[in-house]
């Protein structure tokens, strides 16, 4: 009889505590600050009843691919144009079911204080993929450095310039290498979750920075078919808290800024 009333008062203990029901996900994510956040967003999620495995991936494609795959249940890496331009182009069943953070993307160089210290002719590199490549062409294009065709929409490349007074040389490398490119080229567009790691800050050592009103918002994806599963709501409600909130500007100094 005893140990019958332990088990029943163990089993209601677990249950008030969230551990006998609580799922477990798989989310993937970039390393450097959307690692560093998804580990705050674990802790909040497991005293709910969430528990998070946390996946890093080093490129931009793999974890679409995975969360398509179904070997990750979410991921927290990439800007709605991104994720727009892989479904577009690969036919992923994956959707943004929530915005997370905004990484202003900044222009960076070893060489020079200023851009206008920067000579003609300059070797430039850029992210090779379409959205983030013409991420960092907008840059210039909002400075009045370049014009680009506007026919492109966001999608545009090197190919695409259409104004070059300063014949800039634009080469175009993996993300992940920008902030190892410096040391090779006279300035490079990083991409802040690079940057971040690298001791780059976008709000303070950025030759040009981008315009707060870039749609290039951080998302959390997951497969359409589970969009409406209550893991998915226990992950937002996880991820937008003010525990969450206070994380990010306390770390980053706004180098990262929240979008809830």
């Amino acid at each position: 009889m005893f140990s019958k009333i332990t088990i029943a008062a163990s089993l209601a203990l677990a249950l008030l505590t969230g551990t006998a029901s609580a799922e477990a996900i798989k989310v993937g994510v970039t390393p450097g600050p959307h690692a560093q956040i998804l580990e705050k967003v674990k802790e909040v999620a497991a005293r709910n009843g969430l528990e998070i495995e946390i996946l890093e991936f080093s490129d931009y494609v793999v974890p679409n691919q995975a969360l398509n795959d179904g070997e990750l249940d979410a991921n927290s890496f990439q800007h709605e144009p991104y994720l727009i331009n892989q479904v577009k182009d690969r036919g992923y069943k994956i959707e943004n079911v929530a915005w997370t953070v905004n990484f202003p993307m900044g222009v960076y160089s070893k060489k020079y204080k200023t851009f206008d210290e920067v000579p003609d002719g300059a070797t430039i590199a850029i992210p090779n993929d379409p959205t983030n490549g013409g991420r960092a062409l907008f840059i210039f294009a909002d400075q009045g450095i370049i014009k680009v065709n506007p026919d492109k929409g966001l999608a545009v490349g090197p190919a695409d310039i259409t104004e070059n007074p300063k014949n800039l040389n634009f080469i175009e490398l993996d993300a992940a290498q920008l902030p190892r490119s410096l040391d090779d080229t006279d300035a490079s567009a990083v991409n802040s979750n690079y940057a971040i790691p690298a001791g780059l800050n976008p709000a303070t050592d950025a030759l040009l920075r981008e315009g707060a009103k870039a749609p290039y918002v951080n998302l959390i994806a997951v497969r359409t078919e589970d969009k409406d599963k209550e893991w998915v709501k226990q992950l937002i409600a996880a991820y937008h808290t003010d525990e969450v909130k206070s994380f990010v500007e306390e770390t980053f100094k706004g180098a990262v800024v929240t979008a809830w």
